[in-house]
């Protein structure tokens, strides 16, 4: 049952030939057996097996299931869960108990879903692959020498090893999106605005987006379904009427008009990765789609656009943690300057300490012209064209990641290289659109994935031509050896 779907688990457990608690009871064990991956910080299991007895209970007692009620998944240690420790990977909040649960961790718990713990993370999600983590490196179970991608790699390594049907995620600049390329399974994220923030710690609030990860397009479409929607809590959430995800799957996708943004394409993309993404492409026309050759001009700038606007806003989100109100504090400090210092220094990694030096400097006076306030308008320009490229195409298509899984500690020590990683991924949440990373196959042995981006709100259109794709190909079904 490790690498069944959301659907076909939902089935065993309405024909009555598995429980709740079984199938919690095999993602524990899994959990368990899978602990060299390091993919978890923290396994919940009497908090486990309690929600699946009240499933099971439920379910007894004649409610109607949810198709998510009784299923095992896990969270992405940055959703704050009440009662349970929150660390979001670092050291500064090792002991943070929050006292309420994120709106995505109350949606998917009134769903009926069981969360078996929480997923390791590159720290504040700042990272490409999960090498930044306080709790250590997670290794991808196609190759435990190579990294998962971040920040979400201890919920894509979760998925692909199949401990858990899904994992949440976050993705501010590609990480849910590239760890699901790296591990050989389904990423999506959101529209922002579509699904809440509230409860989710902050790394760059006008980019950070809550997002799933899972073996395929339906299981994610599924899980979209059950986190999206309106939240008051959440200034930047958006109402918008539900859209019926799943019931547009299956529509055929003659005439659906793919963008092939020449950009994603560049000479820093790996040769296996550019001809496995070209053989799904060609899969898509096969399904009767329509190829166009695009550019998106502006494409190159978003790096460094992104590596400003990002560690800005993690300058001023990471203030709160000063060793005062929440979070650790320094048992060295003789004065409140030291106690700030001090507190900063041992809570925070090199690369989260790196990215508030960062910017800060961007926002400090006579830089914030020079730095922040331009990269806020190149932001706009990629936004205009992916505006203009959407007038013309119903998606556009490229690699997710421009190279396969890279080997631990291979990009360690030069941050430009390990930024590099998400060429092809931060222009999307610069925009604010929705993406999803979907297999496509293996080069050298290694998961490729082909990423398809859509206009604001088309995550229906999107999830179709994944599923679509899935549909007439299994590179979604393939499984590392070990």
């Amino acid at each position: 049952m490790s690498a069944a779907s959301i659907a076909a688990l939902a089935a065993e457990l309405a024909a009555g030939r598995r429980s709740a608690r079984e199938l919690a009871e095999d993602a524990l064990l899994r959990a368990e057996r899978g602990a060299a991956l390091n993919s978890f910080i923290r396994i919940d299991a009497d908090g486990a097996r309690a929600a699946a007895n009240a499933v099971d209970a439920q379910r007894a007692a004649g409610a109607a299931p949810s198709q998510l009620s009784g299923i095992p998944f896990a969270h992405k240690d940055i959703f704050c869960t009440r009662g349970v420790a929150t660390t979001c990977g670092s050291r500064m909040l090792r002991d943070f108990v929050p006292p309420y649960d994120a709106q995505v961790v109350e949606r998917l718990a009134s769903a009926g879903a069981v969360s078996i713990g929480k997923t390791n993370m590159d720290e504040f999600a700042m990272g490409s692959s999960n090498e930044n983590s306080a709790y250590g490196a997670v290794a991808n179970p196609w190759d435990t020498a190579r990294v998962p991608g971040g920040s979400s790699g201890g919920s894509a390594a979760a998925v692909a090893a199949g401990i858990v049907p899904f994992a949440t995620g976050t993705d501010t600049g590609g990480s849910i999106r590239q760890p699901a390329a790296f591990c050989g399974v389904t990423g999506l994220k959101p529209t922002y605005g579509r699904v809440s923030r509230h409860g989710m710690i902050a790394y760059a609030s006008s980019l950070d987006c809550a997002g799933v990860l899972a073996r395929s397009a339906a299981d994610c479409a599924v899980v979209f379904d059950a986190i999206a929607g309106f939240d008051p809590r959440d200034a930047t959430s958006v109402a918008r009427p539900a859209e019926a995800t799943l019931a547009l799957l299956d529509q055929p996708l003659a005439g659906l008009r793919i963008g092939v943004a020449r950009e994603y394409f560049g000479s820093g993309v790996q040769a296996g990765v550019g001809e496995r993404v070209h053989a799904a492409l060609a899969e898509l026309e096969r399904l009767g789609a329509v190829l166009v050759d695009i550019s998106l001009a502006n494409a190159h700038h978003a790096i460094a656009a992104y590596y400003v606007i990002a560690p800005a806003e993690a300058s001023s989100n990471l203030a709160r943690y000063d060793g005062v109100r929440y979070g650790h504090r320094t048992a060295q400090a003789r004065s409140l300057d030291e106690l700030y210092s001090l507190s900063r220094a041992e809570g925070f990694g090199s690369e989260v300490q790196r990215r508030i030096l960062v910017g800060t400097y961007a926002l400090s006076a006579g830089y914030y012209d020079a730095y922040y306030l331009r990269a806020q308008k190149v932001r706009r320009l990629i936004a205009n064209d992916f505006a203009a490229a959407f007038a013309e195409v119903d998606l556009i298509a490229g690699p997710t990641a421009p190279t396969t899984a890279f080997r631990l500690g291979e990009k360690a020590g030069d941050a430009l290289a390990m930024y590099a990683a998400d060429v092809n991924t931060v222009a999307v949440n610069l925009a604010g659109l929705p993406a999803i990373s979907v297999p496509a196959g293996l080069a050298d042995g290694l998961p490729v994935g082909l990423q398809l981006i859509a206009p604001a709100f088309a995550e229906a259109r999107m999830l179709n031509a994944a599923h679509q794709l899935q549909q007439a190909t299994d590179w979604h079904l393939q499984e590392p050896a070990a």
